[in-house]
């Protein structure tokens, strides 16, 4: 990991400048300026003691913050911190007042939303000078981002990408934990882009960082709306569909252009919140099934048909208006056909030209997504894919079982500790329709045991369906490699919802682990292809 820019190539902005900011966007704001002798200006902000750098503004929010978290930062150098009030007087809660007595302070009537309010200022105002195009939807969020990067790096134009998956602004470079960064961290990204020449930006946009306000004030030139399925539903994300639904609508509240692939469900509702943009741009494969009648839907701006499978992944033709234009796809999955072309309508709209498209998606990558392990043989196909929620299971193993209905097919999965309650029934139960054998094992447990969570899932496991719990995934990917080496008809080996990873999350730490795609390729004796 890159270290990032010093604190020094940013503006000094000063606390009664910030508190101006705040009041005009309707935050209650009150300043605390304890001593003449203290400094009034801060230069940068972050919300994690550990990474504070001389003169940030520090941010003290979440219901685990604790005052020493407060007394570190001043530690580290920073010159004032920014937190929600205690009452309606806007005083800050005595704990931080002690922990930091001679700080001055923004005392405010809602935290999260006045850090990103005054995250432009700190990082000054770096969107002014970048295209930012933000991708949303349940599936496919990372592998349009890729492909897009993919195409801009064709058409030689330098691009950072956030994301589920990595993070590289030009300046930080590493594997990412959160699809969505806080706001503080998304504008430093947003500057460090800026800072290294880079003036073009792909994210992934997630329905919590939409809900939370971590991308509250940010004007994206163009909004992607991939699809929309159940996902992230529990008390500590989204009670409801419909709250998870209309977060991820909100999307089309900041965005310039708006891209709808017609082929997701709720389309109607869809298209109607990106009326809110200057202007929509649809887009339809095919084989997309929408859940409207054809009077009621547009013609798309840009359609993919002649689909044919070839030894590299996919082909099909392209239209945009009176042009067509056969692509040629590096990876595997008809469901990739959308992803596809939503890449290709973000391209367009920035301006780049199909020479560029075709090169990039022929030779596009997407770490840990449909990664293809075969054994030497070939009776044996291991299958790397981030797939971890209803939707992508559904369009994945009914892409598997169409395209080797011989094979046996066996999953590798688990589900996350502390959120996603859902998918612990959901899960189970799709994969239950086409596999003959379910392994479940760890992934990302947090703060609860893997042996529960496993417990959940194999109880949801539909009857007759063959499974085993071995939560040492390591074991769990050999084992199913075994079965499948075993398997005289060959097999299908999903190994899902890590992909390229090298991290589990276990509590508060992030220990590196052998990723899904280096085992099946230590395993099968193979490179990938």
């Amino acid at each position: 990991m890159t270290t990032s820019l010093t604190a020094s190539s940013l503006p000094a902005c000063s606390i009664d400048e910030l508190a101006d900011i705040l009041r005009s966007r309707g935050v209650d704001t009150r300043t605390l300026l304890p001593t003449a002798s203290r400094p009034t200006t801060v230069v940068g902000m972050s919300i994690d003691s550990r990474t504070v750098e001389e003169g940030n503004l520090f941010v003290c929010k979440g219901a685990a913050f604790k005052p020493q978290f407060l007394a570190d930062a001043i530690g580290r150098g920073a010159a004032a911190y920014l937190c929600e009030a205690a009452d309606a007087d806007l005083d800050a809660p005595a704990e931080l007042a002690a922990a930091a007595p001679d700080t001055p302070a923004i005392v405010v009537s809602n935290v999260r939303r006045a850090m990103a309010l005054v995250a432009p200022a700190i990082y000054n105002h770096p969107e002014r000078d970048l295209t930012i195009c933000g991708i949303t939807g349940t599936k496919g969020k990372s592998t349009v981002a890729y492909m897009l990067r993919s195409i801009m790096t064709a058409a030689d134009i330098d691009t950072s990408i956030l994301g589920s998956i990595e993070t590289d602004d030009g300046v930080q470079h590493f594997e990412s934990h959160n699809t969505t960064p806080e706001s503080p961290d998304l504008w430093r990204h947003l500057h460090n882009t800026v800072a290294s020449g880079r003036h073009h930006m792909i994210m992934e946009v997630s329905s919590q960082g939409l809900k939370y306000d971590r991308v509250l004030g940010l004007p994206l030139s163009i909004g992607c709306f991939l699809n929309i399925g159940r996902d992230h539903i529990s008390s500590v994300e989204h009670p409801t569909f419909e709250d998870y639904f209309a977060s991820k609508l909100r999307i089309f509240e900041q965005c310039d252009v708006a891209v709808v692939n017609l082929g997701t469900d709720h389309v109607e509702e869809v298209l109607a919140a990106a009326r809110q943009a200057r202007r929509v741009v649809t887009l339809q494969a095919i084989h997309a099934q929408t859940s409207t009648s054809e009077a009621s839907i547009p013609a798309a701006d840009f359609t993919a048909n002649n689909v044919e499978s070839t030894p590299a992944g996919l082909s099909f033709d392209v239209l945009e208006g009176e042009e067509r234009h056969r692509i040629t796809l590096g990876m595997a999955g008809l469901f990739n056909v959308d992803n596809a072309l939503a890449a290709i309508a973000c391209a367009r709209l920035m301006g780049v030209s199909y020479d560029a498209i075709a090169a990039g998606l022929a030779h596009v990558r997407v770490p840990g997504r449909m990664e293809l392990v075969p054994s030497a043989d070939g009776r044996v196909l291991a299958i790397v894919d981030y797939a971890h929620n209803e939707l992508s299971f559904k369009t994945l193993f009914g892409s598997v079982k169409a395209e080797y209905p011989e094979r046996r097919i066996i999953a590798v999965f688990g589900a996350p500790g502390g959120k996603a309650q859902e998918r612990r029934e959901v899960l189970p139960r799709v994969a239950g329709e086409y596999a003959d054998l379910i392994i479940y094992t760890e992934e990302d447990p947090a703060h609860e045991r893997v042996e529960d969570i496993c417990a959940e899932l194999a109880s949801n496991t539909p009857a007759g369906v063959a499974h085993a719990v071995i939560c040492d995934r390591e074991a769990a990917v050999r084992r199913a490699l075994e079965a499948g080496m075993d398997a005289p008809e060959g097999a299908v080996v999903l190994l899902l919802a890590k992909g390229d990873e090298t991290r589990q999350h276990r509590g508060d730490d992030y220990p590196e682990v052998k990723s899904d795609l280096a085992l099946a390729r230590e395993f099968l004796g193979a490179s990938g292809r």
